[in-house]
């Protein structure tokens, strides 16, 4: 079976998550198969070559699980981009809107090098403000965003149109629903 049908059909629904109205998409099964996380990180790991990179920054909590391996896989640096509040060191923040709220995230001031090229990772793509927020983050601290990589794209919440607004990398992604 096809890498993208597969994924889709290990990921899982779980309606009224966190809040109601929300129709969660629960990446968890995909770790239970270990061939189908080497051929993920794989893909990534594919799709990132070519572009020149010097590190990945995974988005908490998700974001880590792939985005770790996809470092590993690639030989980079892994930037963790925390949730306000869970960085022990100097940091900056970004607020940001999700599908179902607001909240802002971190990284450490002294992540990255000024001119390196990160590739920010996360599972999935809602409206993009998660993305959007790390992208900025990566920026302030004089690095370019060389680009984003998702398991899942939720095209309905116009997310890569964000994106694509906001930076000059095209958006990479794995399964869109």
């Amino acid at each position: 079976m096809p890498l993208k049908e597969k994924i889709k059909t290990l990921i899982r629904d779980v309606p009224d998550f966190p809040k109601p109205g929300i129709l969660f998409k629960d990446i968890t099964p995909l770790l239970e198969d270990p061939s189908v996380v080497r051929q993920i990180v794989q893909e990534f790991a594919n799709h990132c070559r070519n572009l020149n990179v010097n590190a990945v920054a995974g988005i908490e909590a998700r974001g880590f699980l792939f985005g770790f391996l996809l470092a590993q896989e690639l030989g980079v640096p892994f930037i963790p981009v925390r949730k306000s509040g869970r960085l022990p060191y100097k940091k900056i923040s970004q607020s940001y809107d999700l599908e179902y709220g607001s909240a802002s995230i971190e990284m450490h001031e002294d992540a990255l090098e000024h001119g390196w090229r990160v590739v920010v990772h996360d599972d999935l793509l809602a409206t993009g403000g998660t993305a959007n927020a790390a992208g900025k983050l990566i920026e302030t601290l004089g690095g370019e965003v060389a680009g984003f990589c998702f398991v899942v794209d939720l095209s309905f919440l116009n997310g890569l149109k964000l994106l694509r607004e906001n930076y000059k990398c095209e958006p990479h992604y794995l399964i869109q629903y």
